[in-house]
């Protein structure tokens, strides 16, 4: 009888610890949130107001975006705006919230082939590197900067693609492999700020162009529609949503720095 009692006053307790064990939630973002530590430095933080740990998916942009329509995630953390968008019209998305931005950036060798340091316009910068001939390096991987690349591209009237191969290269990987393929081939590639902070290794590579307005990068999170998947943790994933968005994850983000520099801005709301 003893034993019974232990095992029935046992029981309660074990199912609490489950329980606790269990909240979690599966963050789909990309490798630039990853890259630059920003979701490990954020991690943690919302453990400590939530008690719900952050379980993260770091893949391009368009491969977060088709996991979190396959039901694969709680929440999406991504930036392709018109993308985001067309999710949540599709009803994959409840609601798409903007959470902060920083801006992209062309780097590349210090010989720079193609002259293109201090060149303010994005578009003329292109031209100049194709004209050249100058090795590119492309993600090629439908990510957030892969998207930006091929749209730039298309502004300067080039069409860099269909010279795949040659002076331009896809890697079909993530911002932290790319340049380190890039700084291996002495080429130019885009890529976000904050992975360029972060990135080590770039022994005489240097940022090339930046500051045009349309190499602004925002990022937006969406809570996965839990009527298209049931099993999506709604209230968990709203639970993050709520502290990113709130004063409380601003400030988290704004404060978050690499070698003095701060990484990413918010600008919810």
């Amino acid at each position: 009888m003893k034993l019974l009692v232990a095992l029935i006053c046992i029981l309660p307790l074990v199912a609490t610890g489950a329980a606790a064990q269990d909240r979690f939630i599966i963050l789909q973002s990309t490798t630039s949130t990853a890259n630059s530590g920003l979701l490990d430095y954020l991690a943690p933080k919302f453990k400590d107001k939530t008690g719900i740990d952050l379980r993260v998916v770091a893949v391009g942009t368009g491969q977060a975006l088709k996991n979190a329509r396959n039901g694969d995630g709680d929440v999406l953390l991504v930036h392709a705006k018109q993308r985001e968008e067309k999710f949540v019209a599709d009803g994959f998305g409840t609601k798409r919230h903007d959470v902060m931005y920083n801006d992209f950036v062309i780097v590349g060798p210090d010989d720079d082939p193609a002259d293109i340091a201090g060149v303010y316009d994005i578009t003329v910068a292109l031209k100049k590197i194709s004209a050249a001939k100058s090795p590119f390096v492309s993600r090629g991987d439908e990510s957030g900067t892969h998207i930006t690349e091929r749209g730039l591209w298309k502004l300067a009237g080039i069409d860099a693609a269909a010279d795949s191969g040659t002076w331009y290269r896809e890697t079909g990987s993530g911002m932290g492999a790319t340049l380190n393929i890039a700084t291996g081939m002495r080429a130019y590639t885009l890529t976000d700020r904050a992975t360029w902070i972060a990135f080590a290794n770039k022994p005489d590579f240097r940022i090339m162009v930046e500051g045009d307005k349309r190499l602004f990068n925002q990022y937006g999170i969406i809570l996965v529609n839990q009527q298209r998947h049931p099993h999506v943790k709604a209230a968990e994933g709203q639970a993050f949503i709520d502290w990113l968005i709130s004063p409380e994850g601003q400030l988290a983000i704004s404060a978050y720095k690499r070698d003095g520099q701060q990484l990413f801005f918010p600008n919810a709301n």
